[in-house]
């Protein structure tokens, strides 16, 4: 498959993933099950929006409700973690990613989705922190974040540009 090729997958597979999760906070979770549904379908080998898409399915297809949960697995903390995000509960998300980093104190994943919540929290300097630490441990963790809708309030900002390399 030829690099163009490639990017114009991973930018169709980014607007459908962006547009699932726009249907996701409006609560039509419907229309974003299919949607994350098509772009696994159609875009397998876009493993980071894959991976994301199966946990938010998980959720539209389970539907919102309030629960008690026991994560016993980092696994089950970054799901709950994600989970926490999307209903805005930031602190809770910190706290369950926290204990996460007991698991697997070197997983990007982790302070990726730390990153997510810090900035989505008003607090951009955690957030470029945690969002380091997250690409100096899997570097392909900067395209994502240069397309990544929760990450605008820091798109402007020189340091976010930086840690992905924009110019």
């Amino acid at each position: 498959m030829s690099e163009l090729k490639k990017k114009d997958d991973y930018q169709k597979a980014l607007s459908l993933y962006s547009q699932a999760i726009k249907d996701f906070r409006k609560g039509d979770y419907e229309k974003a099950a299919s949607s994350f549904e098509s772009l696994m379908e159609k875009y397998p080998e876009e493993y980071e929006l894959v991976d994301r898409a199966k946990v938010y399915l998980s959720i539209c297809k389970r539907g919102p409700r309030k629960e008690s949960i026991t994560p016993k697995t980092l696994e089950d903390y970054l799901f709950y973690g994600q989970m926490k995000i999307n209903q805005c509960d930031f602190d809770g998300a910190l706290k369950l990613l926290e204990k996460a980093l007991e698991f697997k104190k070197d997983e990007a994943k982790v302070y990726y989705l730390m990153a997510t919540a810090y900035v989505q929290s008003g607090r951009p300097d955690d957030s470029l922190e945690a969002l380091k630490k997250a690409i100096q441990k899997d570097k392909s963790l900067a395209v994502l974040a240069q397309n990544e809708p929760d990450f605008e309030p820091l798109w402007e900002d020189k340091r976010f540009k930086v840690l992905v390399k924009l110019s």
